[in-house]
């Protein structure tokens, strides 16, 4: 397998804010458009006819201050799923995995690594905040996309 630079990866992701601040030495990183708490438990079984999804909240950003362009999420300790702004169009043969930044870890949140495979309008991620809580700023980079081909 090939790990993709920056400007092949460019190729295979749709609504990037910001290319030149984004590109990494093996990927590119991805931003943060929407936060939902999880307000309930979901429900699993063996074959998935009694799948149901946690039932999640949107929570709407807030202004520091009113010149600010951009709100911030102040989040609780809990669990959330982010949306990205990136969609993610992976070819045949290419696999990309989302790891969390190590900035995301320091500043009290976490997500799971995910394999993504073929085509993502809509990217998300389990996002588990820590006791001390977490601020997260609309559009901040908190994944890496790693995308692998066959050599």
């Amino acid at each position: 397998m090939r790990i993709l630079d920056a400007d092949e990866a460019r190729d295979c992701v749709d609504g990037l804010v910001h290319f030149d601040t984004q590109r990494a030495p093996d990927g590119l990183d991805l931003t943060v458009e929407d936060v939902f708490e999880v307000t309930g438990p979901g429900s699993l079984d063996f074959g998935g006819s009694e799948f149901d999804p946690a039932p999640r909240e949107r929570i709407e950003p807030e202004l520091a201050s009113p010149d600010d362009d951009y709100g911030w999420w102040e989040l609780d300790p809990g669990s959330y799923v982010v949306h990205y702004n990136e969609g993610v169009d992976l070819g045949a043969g290419q696999v990309g995995e989302l790891h969390p930044l190590p900035r995301l870890q320091q500043a009290g949140a976490s997500h799971g690594t995910l394999v993504l495979h073929g085509t993502r309008e809509t990217v998300a991620a389990l996002l588990n905040v820590g006791e001390g809580g977490c601020h997260l700023k609309e559009n901040c980079r908190v994944s890496r996309l790693v995308i692998a081909e066959p050599s």
